[in-house]
């Protein structure tokens, strides 16, 4: 027996084997490209997406015993159009595209971003379909003409496999799901002035499985008629992955966005319109996905001529805690930020520098930055966990490991498995398949985890601190976002 996860992040597509016992026994892994043409763009060629997701699959599936089955969880929101063939009209506008700023800034100051919220549980982004649709009839209008349905990467990578263009209900969450009904709104099309695009929303699907066709097997290097498993996009599966399977189990990913979340029995629709809420099996996810995330540590590594984010951690070492008053506020998306709050025009800053401070003192003030957004999210989620549940590839880094037990005063635990996304798609695929009665039950059986990083009680009463004047700092920052956008326009 072996099973085969397929995990699509935004610039990693790996594939995992899982052998009987449901241990890892092979992992390939490809890069993709994410271009960006134009100022605020983000987009990838969709057939090479799927080149890769061919290509990792086929290098663990060669050597590997009968596959039951096949899951497959990827990056979320975005608008990956087809036409009616199936085929791309054009490449894949992602998550993290701002080009659709302006638009999400009208709908804020009209209220219709917080009306929305009341039915969808998420707040708008430049970024979710609505957005993107939106720029699209504005600016290419002919490609929405040859598009017959709108797909996220899961639902590109399903349909491809299974010639079947559906989508997971996680996916189909935000921005046009009535999360109560967990089915689409047309008061919610009507109310962004997209009626005219109900025509390209795929059918919604919960744990679907569906059967491999024969074009994609020839690729796959699998057998035809192996079972499609269709799990919840990436920040679910990680959160099953990592355990987080029950009501206030929280998780938290260091990956391309920081994503900082909880499992909840119900959407909560009344509060503030922030973060995003989306269904999945059991119950709901509460999720403040930011728009940076270690692009930001990449980005500190290369302006201070590091290597790697080992050596920025080790850098960071050098200061106390505090960074010597030095600052940072780590907006560097070109899309703002949107979460724990939204805001096209967020920008990032370095605070407080003086000469006094060395390479050391911006090492750790990046670091600090990043996790004080963490804990940001974490408040805004409303939610008392005992414990974060952390993975991605910055959780490889010890020194920002016991940087989040301190400032968020709770135990930081890293689940034992490499890829966590792919290990929560697999347990979706063992319930979806009837091979275990339940995820919560699936999840039992094969999540492990490491020791935990405890916080230092002095250092937390630190953060503490600094955290009311991270949020202080912020407030005051935020009054020149507008005047540093028009700034912007004008070169």
């Amino acid at each position: 027996m072996a099973i085969i996860c397929v995990d699509a992040g935004t610039t990693v597509i790996k594939a995992v084997v899982y052998d009987a016992a449901g241990a890892e026994s092979a992992v390939a892994r490809r890069e993709t490209v994410v271009s960006r043409p134009a100022p605020g763009h983000a987009e990838q060629d969709m057939g090479a997406v799927w080149d890769a997701v061919a290509a990792t699959v086929r290098e663990v599936a060669a050597p590997a015993d009968r596959v039951d089955f096949v899951a497959v969880t990827a990056q979320g929101d975005g608008c990956w159009l087809v036409g009616a063939a199936g085929e791309p009209t054009g490449p894949a506008i992602l998550w993290n595209d701002a080009r659709a700023a302006a638009a999400v800034d009208s709908w804020t100051r009209e209220g219709l971003a917080a009306e929305a919220f009341r039915v969808n549980g998420s707040a708008a982004a430049s970024g979710l379909p609505h957005a993107i649709l939106s720029w699209l009839r504005e600016h290419d209008p002919e490609r929405l003409d040859r598009s017959a349905t709108m797909l996220t990467c899961g639902g590109w990578i399903f349909a491809k496999m299974t010639g079947e263009p559906v989508a997971d209900e996680s996916d189909a969450s935000a921005p046009f799901m009535d999360l109560r009904a967990r089915a689409y709104s047309p008061g919610l099309m009507s109310m962004f002035g997209l009626e005219w695009a109900e025509r390209l929303l795929p059918p919604v699907r919960s744990r679907h499985v569906a059967e491999l066709i024969p074009d994609a097997a020839e690729a796959l290097g699998l057998p035809a008629g192996t079972p499609v498993v269709m799990a919840p996009y990436d920040i679910v599966t990680t959160a099953l992955g990592a355990g987080a399977v029950t009501a206030g189990q929280a998780c938290g990913i260091l990956g391309t966005t920081l994503c900082t979340e909880v499992v909840v029995e119900s959407p909560a629709l009344e509060g503030e319109p922030i973060g995003i809420t989306i269904a999945m099996p059991g119950g709901y996810l509460r999720a403040f996905p930011t728009f940076a995330g270690t692009e930001v540590v990449q980005w500190t590594c290369r302006l201070l001529g590091l290597r790697d984010p080992a050596e920025l951690g080790e850098l960071a070492g050098r200061s106390a805690p505090g960074a010597d008053g030095l600052a940072f506020l780590p907006y560097l998306s070109p899309a703002g930020e949107r979460a724990p709050f939204s805001d096209p025009l967020a920008r990032g800053a370095m605070l407080g520098m003086s000469f006094e401070h060395g390479r050391e003192h911006v090492a750790r003030a990046v670091l600090e930055g990043l996790t004080m957004v963490i804990k940001d999210c974490l408040v805004a989620t409303g939610a008392a966990p005992t414990e974060l549940r952390v993975c991605g590839g910055g959780s490889a880094s010890a020194a920002w490991l016991g940087l989040i037990a301190d400032v968020t005063g709770l135990p930081v635990r890293r689940p034992a498995d490499a890829e966590v996304g792919a290990r929560g798609a697999y347990l979706v695929g063992l319930a979806a398949t009837g091979a275990a009665p339940s995820i919560a039950a699936a999840a039992t059986g094969h999540v492990r985890l490491r020791d935990a990083v405890e916080p230092g009680p002095d250092r937390q009463s630190l953060y503490a601190r600094l955290f009311d004047d991270f949020l202080t700092l912020r407030g005051t920052s935020a009054v020149s976002w507008p005047l540093l956008g028009e700034m912007r326009s004008r070169t």
